[in-house]
């Protein structure tokens, strides 16, 4: 099945795709949106062009496992992505995953702004690709 996995944030939201069959996850891009009918629109749009089977999104939970403001705002959108495109949303544990992206940018000889622009879809990509991993293991 084939998967757009979206790591929402207040201002900027990466989107990834990806499918089980392959476990071949790319980062798509991030969308630079600051209203949730923006993110919406924007989300739509990937949808149109990749025709997912279902969604994933980031759900950031705090270390201790406890859901604070942004997880709560997550559930949220996941409950309007599933009434807008009737696609099954899968909320996935996005600890840690700005870390792991930042130490795999890294050694990139890439500006601060130049992987400012692409952190979020990479975000969104390790996200999913946790998300297949877990599924895939059971």
């Amino acid at each position: 099945m084939r998967y757009l996995c979206i790591d929402l944030g207040d201002k900027r939201t990466g989107l990834a795709v990806g499918d089980d069959i392959t476990d071949i996850v790319t980062p798509l891009e991030v969308v630079t949106a600051t209203t949730e009918e923006q993110r919406l629109t924007a989300v739509g749009n990937a949808i149109t062009e990749h025709e997912p089977g279902e969604l994933v999104l980031g759900l950031p939970l705090n270390m201790d496992d406890t859901e604070g403001p942004a997880a709560k705002k997550a559930r949220a959108f996941a409950s309007l992505l599933e009434k807008r495109f009737s696609l099954t949303v899968h909320l996935a544990d996005e600890r840690l995953t700005s870390d792991a992206v930042e130490k795999q940018m890294g050694p990139m000889e890439l500006t601060r702004g130049k992987k400012k622009e692409r952190r979020d879809a990479l975000a969104a990509a390790l996200i999913l690709r946790d998300f297949l991993a877990r599924r895939r293991d059971g």
